[in-house]
């Protein structure tokens, strides 16, 4: 029996080998396990060993790309393969064996199988076979594919869609699985659960459990799998290369690990739906309400689910476009109504429906919701227009009558936008104002669709300019603050005629949507306006005489807001003390709780921390306290508490504050605030060593941040990403690290605002790390303000002085390394903080170790190590451990010391801190030499160019001798903005201003002895 494959055979798939994917395709994405089992039973044929597959799954789940592995795997070890697919359209029985190889066996000479394909084939569609024939067909199926199987050495039967099997071919397939064909002949079926006919289940399930049927259930895609399938790939090793340092952006749905968490658990891990989300725009602040603006998209990618819908009777087919209609759970009463079909009718079509597996029984009552949201946007969109509308005009008189909520009736409004007047308008606002604080981003939808169509001015209850500022925040709230911005200053383009209030709304969401992109100044210049042109307000930042209206002091609360950035709070913590004042007075009790964080915040940058830490803990306790429903409408608190937490050395505390602010904000609150939760979470966990996670935060932070045109924000959070990536990362990777960090902070210096003077902190350390203490040293004191470091943070200053001092030992300055070690413990001592004190305590070491004071030393550097470990701070004792061990070598040996950086490794393992296991295995191979000894770097002047890593070296050779940056690229394979950006740094270092002195120096030690 000839059973090879025919060119073109529509039942084996040939014409369609080209586009059958190989294994590594990313349908069987996250099938390691699977495709090893199943490559293992095809490997078994070769041994005489058959077997049944069955492989069983909901719809999408990628069955069918399995059963291609099979096929494929098969095709390479030179095994016949046969497959069919079953039908939804009417067949006649059998109809799946008949397309498997009836056809070839119908053209075989022999009589006896001449005969037997007339038995197997019967007479054809019309009245079903007996019993006794259709044991005799079963019989005649059982020994044609053994004879196949033998003749050939082996052959694989894939019966796809099974659960769509006519009844005969349903009962043969249960046959087969019952009684295995015996030889090397592989039976793979592919089937959905919910519909497979119930014999068929029961003969699978008793060899499963019986071991003759192998049972392969495709599990749910995992969030590094959707990224994969939608090929989206974040960044290599969790850092950016130099030469795309400055950008983070990704086009597509995917753009970072949260991203691909979301739309893994809105598509429920099914690699069918989140595709059919992607393509149609899918965006995470609307779903499930709407699957993304891409209608074509949506349809075009959705074609095996129309199938499916196009399969309908026409009742079902009305029963399910209403239940599209009518949202998640429906009522076979509710379908009654909105589809038009009696009820017997509808109950009929809920019958069909539920077989179908589009529609599934919800528990604890007689509803029905649709297997998954995808099928019912698929459905709604692809519904008649016409009816569409109907449908939903019906679906709101229903819940009109009901008195349902008005964002529950605005859904069905939205529909009818044109067509009712303005009833479907007035229902849409008031939804929106329902649900701004949890659905920000529907909300601005609803409100755009109302201006759009208003008939004249002020043709609602709301005037035009109300309805343009309500929009405006819930845009903001969206993460489009380019938008929002753009709608408030059309308001204030005429802000004299607006009544007091809604003028102080104009400016408050205007210099909120400022705040937020980071334009600080024009922030400020917008709140000074308001504050000096509204009735009732401050002359200026001074006290005032009498409390502020509520409306003056939420604006002078923005004030101290845009202040605090800015990095100049000290001018208006005035002005932030009486808005508190007026707080206490209101009715809103979380009013007084934010006007109270806020100046807690406030105190806390100032580094008064005698008057931070009391407000902190009533704020804290407030917050605790409330429900997240009130959380959503005050999306600053959990970022102001968890700030001053992390600050004030509270990290339990901050991290669920944090964790409490991002889990209300992903499930629709307003999302301006995720970036800077985001970076609370980032410098939360770089500190308490949660390295991968600060990366992935700040990755994210970056993301959302440019994406909303926060250009300020995404530098601070590529500042704080290179701080954690500093001790992730080993020394091959110190020059992105170098550059990520400068990038962050390109453009901004102290001053400017408060995330820069973090930010110079970070590009420091950053230098310290990677070996450039000279750099560290100039970026320090030349953005730092100089001695004593006046423009950074001062509740960070001994962290800050305390890398200026290391800097200097490492540069020889013994005097200058003095003086900021005394400073830094001055700074400790004001604060009381105990991470702080370590910080100082560790500079008095460092300064003792460099005077060969290693007795002293040993003693400062074990406090610290322990005051670290104590104070939550693990990478800083790891640090100190490893920075401490030469002295502990000069004291108690270098037993000791090996002891020591053995505890350092292990801990630095166990947190991912890979450079510092780096500087540690480094510190051991020295004791081993016998070559410990404190650094004490070269400072002979007539070689320079030692103060250059080996790149930096190259490069400034190179340019030395004349050669142009994009030729230096080229001879390093570099880019010439990598090239440019090392050219810089050699200028600091070597504190020379152009080319041609740099080539004269070139030349100098060149040609200088030694």
């Amino acid at each position: 029996m000839d059973c090879g494959l025919g060119q073109g055979d529509r039942r084996t798939g040939v014409a369609h080998v080209s586009r059958w994917r190989t294994p590594d395709d990313t349908e069987l994405l996250a099938r390691e396990g699977e495709l090893t089992r199943l490559r293992a039973v095809v490997d078994g044929l070769r041994s005489g060993r058959g077997a049944v597959i069955e492989i069983a799954g909901d719809p999408g789940t990628g069955k069918s790309a399995l059963l291609r592995v099979v096929a494929d795997h098969a095709r390479v070890r030179g095994i016949p393969v046969s497959q069919a697919r079953a039908v939804r359209r009417p067949t006649v029985p059998y109809q799946i064996f008949v397309d498997a190889y009836g056809d070839r066996l119908a053209g075989e000479t022999a009589d006896e199988q001449r005969d037997r394909c007339r038995v197997f084939r019967g007479s054809g569609a019309g009245t079903g076979p007996t019993s006794e024939e259709h044991f005799r067909r079963g019989r005649v199926a059982r020994e044609l594919l053994a004879e196949w199987a033998s003749a050939t050495g082996g052959g694989v039967l894939l019966l796809d869609d099974v659960h769509l099997c006519d009844p005969e071919s349903a009962e043969l397939v249960a046959q087969l699985v019952r009684t295995p064909v015996p030889g090397p002949l592989l039976l793979a079926v592919a089937h959905r659960p919910r519909q497979t006919a119930l014999p068929l289940l029961e003969e699978l399930s008793h060899g499963v459990r019986a071991g003759s049927v192998v049972r392969i259930e495709p599990a749910a895609l995992d969030p590094a799998a959707v990224t994969a399938l939608l090929g989206r790939r974040g960044p290599a090793n969790a850092y950016d290369p130099p030469d795309v340092v400055g950008s983070t952006e990704s086009a597509g749905t995917v753009g970072t690990p949260a991203d691909a968490r979301r739309l893994c658990a809105a598509a429920d891990g099914n690699p069918t739906y989140v595709r059919i989300l992607a393509a149609a725009d899918w965006h995470p602040d609307d779903w499930p309400a709407s699957p993304g603006e891409d209608r074509d998209g949506l349809l075009r990618e959705a074609v095996a689910l129309a199938a499916e819908l196009d399969a309908l009777t026409p009742d079902a087919a009305a029963a399910v476009d209403a239940a599209a209609v009518l949202g998640d759970h429906v009522e076979p009463a509710d379908l009654t109504v909105v589809s038009g079909l009696e009820p017997a009718r509808v109950h009929a079509a809920l019958a069909e429906l539920t077989r179908a597996d589009l529609l599934r029984p919800v528990a604890g009552g007689a509803r029905f919701a649709f297997r998954h949201p995808v099928l019912r946007h698929v459905a709604h969109e692809r519904a008649d227009a016409v009816s569409r509308v109907s449908a939903h005009r019906r679906a709101l008189d229903l819940l009109t009558d009901r008195e349902c909520t008005a964002a529950a009736r605005a859904r069905h409004a939205e529909q009818l936008v044109g067509t009712d007047g303005v009833t479907a308008l007035e229902l849409l606002v008031e939804g929106a104002q329902e649900i701004a604080d949890d659905a920000p981003a529907t909300a601005a939808r609803w409100l755009g669709l109302v201006l759009e169509s208003l008939p004249g001015r002020d043709a609602l209850r709301l005037p035009t300019d109300s309805l343009v500022l309500a929009r405006a925040r819930a845009l903001a709230a969206a993460g489009r603050l380019a938008d929002a911005r753009a709608l408030t200053h059309e308001v204030l383009r005429e802000a004299a005629r607006l009544d007091p209030e809604l003028r102080a709304e104009a400016y408050l969401v205007s210099a909120l949507c400022e705040r937020q992109l980071g334009r600080y100044r024009e922030a400020e210049a917008l709140v000074r306006a308001a504050l000096g042109d509204l009735p009732g307000s401050l002359p200026g930042p001074g006290p005032g005489p009498g409390p502020a209206p509520a409306h003056v002091a939420e604006l002078a609360l923005e004030y101290g807001r845009v202040s605090l950035l800015e990095g100049t709070y000290e001018q208006t913590h005035l002005l932030v003390g009486r808005a508190v004042q007026a707080a206490n007075g209101a009715e809103d009790r979380t009013s007084t709780v934010a006007a109270r964080a806020l100046a807690a915040l406030g105190d806390t940058y100032l580094g008064d921390v005698a008057a931070a830490a009391p407000a902190v803990t009533y704020c804290a306790g407030r917050l605790d306290g409330l429900p997240d429903t009130v959380l959503a409408r005050n999306p600053e608190l959990p970022a102001a508490i968890g700030w001053s937490e992390v600050f004030l050395e509270r990290f339990p505390a901050a991290s669920r504050h944090f964790g409490r602010g991002l889990a209300v904000t992903r499930a629709g609150g307003p999302q301006q605030m995720l970036p800077h939760l985001l970076l609370g979470q980032c410098g939360l966990d770089t500190r308490t060593g949660r390295l991968d996670r600060a990366v992935h935060s700040a990755l994210e932070a970056e993301r959302l941040a440019r994406a909303a045109g926060a250009h300020d924000v995404a530098g601070r959070a590529m500042a704080l990403r290179a701080t954690a990536l500093a001790w992730a990362q080993g020394t091959q990777q110190s020059a992105a690290v170098v550059a990520l960090a400068e990038a962050g902070t390109h453009g901004t210096r102290p001053g400017d605002n408060w995330w820069a003077g973090s930010g110079v902190g970070a590009l420091a350390q950053a230098q310290l790390l990677t070996g450039d203490a000279p750099a560290a040293l100039r970026t320090l004191l030349e953005d730092g303000g100089g001695d004593g470091l006046p423009l950074l943070q001062p509740t960070l200053l001994p962290q800050w002085l305390g890398v200026l001092t290391m800097a200097a030992v490492r540069c020889g300055d013994r005097t200058g390394a003095e003086r900021w070690a005394r400073q830094a413990d001055s700074a400790a001592d004001r604060l009381g903080l105990p991470g702080q004190r370590m910080h100082a305590r560790r500079a008095r070491a460092l300064v003792h170790a460099s005077g060969h004071e290693h007795d002293t030393a040993v003693v400062l550097f074990d406090q610290s190590a322990q005051g670290f470990r104590r104070a939550g701070l693990p990478i800083q004792q790891i640090w100190t451990l490893v920075l401490g061990a030469a002295s502990t070598a000069a004291v108690h040996g270098p037993a000791a010391a090996t002891a020591q950086l053995d505890s350092a490794l292990h801990l630095a393992r166990h947190y991912g801190a890979l450079r510092l296991s780096e500087e540690a295995l480094r510190e051991q191979a020295k004791l081993t030499t016998g070559t410990t000894r404190a650094h004490r770097p070269s400072t002979d002047r007539r070689q320079p160019l030692r103060l250059l890593t080996e790149r930096e070296r190259e490069v400034a050779r190179l340019v030395g001798a004349g050669v142009t940056s994009r030729q230096v690229a080229h001879e390093l394979v570099l880019s010439t903005r990598t090239v440019e950006t090392h050219l810089q740094r050699i200028y600091r270092k070597l504190d020379v201003p152009s080319r041609a002195a740099l080539a004269r120096l070139v030349e100098r030690e060149l040609h200088s002895p030694g």
